[in-house]
C-alpha cells in the first residue's frame, strides 16, 4: 500500500495488480486520443475513480497541486468544459486562471503565439486551450514548457470529452469492452465524435456512427462503402437510425449545429427531427435500460426529445459531473507528483 498526496486516506490496488508494476504516466500533453494506448486511457479512468471519491467528501479539496498554476485559455464560448476544468484545478489546490479571448489582448490584435509566450513568462504549469481552429493546441505545445490540454479545437478533437464519456459508460455498465455505442447526428462537424471514436474503440467497444449523408465526412462514406460499411476495425457507418439503434447499449446524440441549416446541408429541421431525433420510440429499440448520452449543450426538441433528455435512462447530468473527476485526474497525472498511483481507495 502506498500513501499519496491526495489526502490522509491510504490507497491500494484492485484486481490483483501490483502497484509497483504500473508504469508512470509519462505524457506531457493531451492533444488528442489517437496516440493514447489502452493502458493510458485506463490509467486516466482509474485515477478518475479516486478523484470521484474525493468529490464525495464534505470538503472536496486536497493540496496535491498547491503552488501550480492552471490557465484556461478559451477562444470559444464554453460553460461545462471551462467550469469543470476550473473546478478540477481548484479542487486539487492549484491556482486557476480563466481567460476568454473577448476579454484579453486578442481583441487588440495579439496573436496566439504572443499570448502563449506571455503565459509562459507568467509561469503557467498547464494551459487548457479551446480554439476554433483545428491544430491550435499543437501549436501551443510547441511554445509552452508546461503541459497543454486540448479542450476542443475546431472540428478536430475534444479528448477530455471522449475520456469522460468512456468513464461514464464504464461507471454505469461496468465495462467498455463489448459495448455497442451509437453516436448520432452531425458527425461531420463533431470533434466529440472523433475523440469518442478513439477512446471507445481502444477500450474494445463497437461504435456505429449514424447521421444524414450530408453530415457524414465524404471520405468516410467512401471508405465505408468500399468495406461493407466498416470505417475501421470496430467502427461502422450508417444512415439508418432505426436499424442501427437496435440492440444498442448506449445511444449518444450530438448537438445539431443550427448554423449548418444555412449551409444547405439539411432540407429542413422538420425532416431531421422525423428521421434522426432521439425520441422515446427510438430509444425503445435499443436494449432495455440502454444509456442515453449527450455532450451538451442540447437543442431539446431537435436532436433529442425532452422526455428522453430528462428520462430515467439519461446519464447526461452524470456526464457533466464526471467531467470534473476526469479532468482532475488528467491534471494530477500531467503536473502532479506523478507517482505510481494505485487504483482503489482502501476499504474501511
Amino acid at each position: 500500500m502506498a500513501e499519496t498526496l491526495l489526502g490522509a486516506r491510504t490507497l491500494e490496488t484492485s484486481g490483483g495488480e501490483d502497484a509497483a508494476e504500473r508504469m508512470p504516466f509519462r505524457r506531457r500533453h493531451v492533444l488528442d486520443l489517437d496516440d493514447f494506448t489502452p493502458h493510458e486511457i485506463l490509467r486516466v479512468l482509474d485515477t478518475a475513480d479516486i478523484m470521484k471519491e474525493i468529490l464525495r467528501r464534505p470538503i472536496k479539496r486536497v493540496p496535491t497541486l498547491r503552488g501550480k498554476t492552471v490557465v484556461n485559455l478559451f477562444y470559444e464560448a464554453s460553460t461545462r468544459t471551462r467550469v469543470s476544468f476550473e473546478l478540477a484545478a481548484k479542487n486539487l489546490g492549484a491556482d486557476a486562471v480563466s481567460i476568454a479571448a473577448s476579454g484579453s489582448s486578442v481583441t487588440k490584435g495579439e496573436s496566439l503565439v504572443d499570448t502563449l509566450c506571455t503565459l509562459q513568462a507568467l509561469g503557467a504549469d498547464a494551459v487548457v486551450i479551446r480554439h476554433s481552429y483545428s491544430g491550435a493546441p499543437y501549436l501551443a505545445a510547441r511554445y509552452l514548457k508546461g503541459s497543454v490540454i486540448n479542450a476542443g479545437d475546431g472540428w478536430h478533437a475534444h479528448p477530455t470529452q471522449g475520456l469522460l464519456d468512456a468513464y461514464t459508460i464504464r461507471s454505469k455498465l461496468g465495462r467498455v469492452a463489448g459495448v455497442r455505442v451509437v453516436i448520432l447526428g452531425d458527425i461531420l462537424h463533431s470533434r466529440v465524435a472523433r475523440s469518442n471514436l478513439w477512446a471507445l474503440t481502444k477500450l474494445g467497444a463497437e461504435v456505429i456512427l449514424c447521421g444524414p449523408p450530408t453530415l457524414l465526412p465524404s471520405w468516410w462514406v467512401k471508405r465505408a462503402a468500399e468495406h461493407d460499411g466498416e470505417l475501421m476495425p470496430g467502427v461502422t457507418l450508417s444512415t439508418d437510425l432505426d436499424r442501427c439503434i437496435e440492440g444498442a447499449d448506449v445511444v449518444m446524440a450530438l448537438r445539431l449545429q443550427l448554423e449548418r441549416m444555412q449551409a444547405g446541408l439539411l432540407p429542413s429541421m422538420r425532416e431531421y427531427v422525423r428521421l434522426y431525433q432521439l425520441n422515446g420510440e427510438r430509444v425503445a429499440r435499443a436494449k432495455p435500460n440502454a444509456l442515453v448520452m449527450h455532450p451538451g449543450p442540447m437543442n431539446e426538441g431537435i436532436e433529442i426529445s425532452s422526455e428522453v433528455a430528462h428520462g430515467l435512462q439519461s446519464v447526461i447530468e452524470e456526464q457533466v459531473a464526471n467531467g470534473v473527476a476526469v479532468r482532475m485526474a488528467l491534471l494530477y497525472l500531467l503536473i502532479g507528483p506523478n507517482i505510481n498511483l494505485p487504483v482503489e481507495v482502501e476499504k474501511r
